[in-house]
């Protein structure tokens, strides 16, 4: 393959559609090629941007606001209105039984339960949706910022990672494609490199295999950023070998 050949490759290696073969060979290439390196991280970046929109799950809607006007609806009868005494069965009037009436009751305080119990559900759906679109809209941000420089490094078992950093705001973005489960009870967590200690820098989904992470907090005077594996719930500090060490682009 020629060196105009290599230089095509970037969309091709970013949505991970080359050979296994081809994208060795390219990424020898782009070991001394840092226009190509440059172009296929960004493209990776563009490519987990994409991803993130597609997956974002839909603002409830009907549903919820169905549940949330239930809890507004009068429960009882307009003034003036009495309320019947009696259940007429085939022209016959017939008191209802007191057994009748408890149960009809405990019905209604299992239905206000249960409307309740919805509507609080609906209203944590509805938060957990709005902080998701948050966290996407701050990634875009970062990733589509003006001074926006980024970083691939090739992860085992066939992953890769790329870290986006702004300056301008003093975010940074991990983005990984094909990363393995971590093993059970263990969690990958992001670690940034301030000269050498280690900040947290937040928890990657172990059921997600492609993601973009927002790093948590300000990148400050970072040089760069980590991975290990840790224990469910994170460590305060690093208790493995790193998996990966980025160098923020300059």
């Amino acid at each position: 393959m020629t060196t105009t050949d290599l230089h095509r490759l970037t969309g091709a290696y970013a949505l991970h559609a080359l050979s296994d073969e081809e994208r060795e060979e390219f990424e020898l290439h782009c070991a001394g090629c840092e226009a190509c390196a440059q172009e296929s991280a960004e493209l990776s970046a563009t490519a987990a941007r994409l991803g993130l929109a597609a997956s974002t799950r839909a603002r409830p809607a009907m549903r919820e606001q169905v549940l949330r006007r239930i809890t507004t609806i009068r429960q009882e009868a307009p003034s003036g209105v009495a309320p019947p005494s009696s259940v007429r069965t085939r022209g016959r009037a017939r008191l209802l039984p007191r057994w009748a009436l408890a149960a009809c009751l405990a019905a209604a305080a299992a239905l206000g339960a249960t409307t309740v119990w919805q509507h609080q559900r609906a209203e944590t759906a509805t938060e957990q949706a709005r902080q998701a679109e948050q966290t996407t809209d701050r990634i875009a941000a970062v990733l589509a910022a003006p001074d926006a420089r980024a970083r691939t490094a090739k992860l085992s078992g066939g992953a890769t990672g790329t870290v986006v950093v702004s300056a301008s705001r003093n975010r940074a973005v991990l983005v990984v494609s094909a990363m393995a489960r971590p093993p059970h009870g263990r969690v990958y967590q992001i670690w940034f490199d301030d000269g050498g200690a280690m900040r947290s820098a937040g928890l990657m989904d172990p059921s997600r295999s492609d993601q973009a992470v927002l790093l948590r907090g300000a990148v400050g005077a970072a040089s760069g950023v980590g991975i290990t594996v840790e224990p469910d719930g994170g460590s305060q500090q690093p208790t493995s070998a790193p998996l990966a060490l980025w160098e923020f682009p300059s």
